[in-house]
């Protein structure tokens, strides 16, 4: 059995909860009738990718393959006024921090990380959804920016602070966040991409920076990046589930 089918088999249970099904959705939710039943399935995926090695490339497309142009998930124009003032002036004040478990934090603008040695690879987004979409993403790989950053000892997580507001609390703004471990953040296909199809990433699709994390669904390609933060575990993140979506009862590991 091929290798992403044997995957997609053991995460069948915990998509259910995903597939967008009212009768499903309180149940899918934390303390929910199903929230067991999936994280479950979603810990048998992660195992099991990783037993496989998690180390193999997510198929890569030819330019011939890009038949429309890369529908955007998520949040399309943040209405946060710090990203919209970043935004009219051509995100020539942005800055991306990497902070936390590292040894030199860093603090890169956007022409750093387009100094450095670039990526281009054309591959399918996969939404949770239902939706595919091949595109063209150039980027900067983000072990490279981790190298430059040297993660201590006790980094095990990179979690991706985001700009965009998803919700008003009554704690507060809630901005999205995203997590991945570290041996998916040194995989070369995973990479801080700034631009898409040959021009520069559009605010619809993230700018001025958003993550590939190509073997996974697009929620966990976190858009709007602002800073980067290595940690020893994600239980202080959010509601300590390692993502906004994964605190909501979706999975943490989406490996496709």
């Amino acid at each position: 059995m091929q290798r992403r089918r044997f995957l997609t088999a053991a995460a069948g249970v915990g998509l259910m909860g995903l597939s967008g099904c009212k009768v499903l959705d309180t149940a899918a939710k934390p303390g929910g009738s199903l929230r067991g039943v999936i994280m479950s399935a979603s810990g048998l995926t992660y195992r099991t990718q990783r037993l496989l090695g998690g180390d193999a490339l997510a198929p890569e497309f030819t330019a011939a393959d890009i038949r429309q142009g890369q529908k955007p998930n998520g949040t399309i124009n943040p209405s946060d006024a710090d990203y919209q003032t970043l935004a009219s002036a051509g995100f020539a004040d942005w800055r991306l921090e990497v902070v936390g478990a590292v040894e030199k934090p860093l603090t890169l603008r956007l022409s750093d990380l387009q100094a450095m040695p670039a990526r281009t690879q054309i591959t399918r987004h996969d939404c949770v959804e239902g939706w595919s979409c091949i595109a063209k993403w150039t980027g900067v790989q983000l072990a490279r920016v981790l190298d430059l950053a040297r993660p201590k000892a006790e980094a095990r997580f990179v979690v991706f602070h985001c700009m965009d507001t998803i919700e008003r609390s009554l704690s507060g703004l809630v901005k999205y966040y995203e997590s991945i471990d570290l041996r998916d953040a040194v995989h070369p296909q995973t990479i801080l991409a700034y631009g898409l199809n040959d021009a520069p990433l559009p605010v619809a699709n993230g700018a001025p920076l958003r993550v590939r994390v190509e073997r996974q669904l697009g929620y966990k390609m976190a858009k709007y990046l602002h800073r980067i933060e290595l940690v020893a575990g994600v239980e202080g993140l959010g509601d300590g589930n390692g993502s906004y979506w994964a605190d909501r009862g979706y999975e943490w590991y989406a490996g496709i």
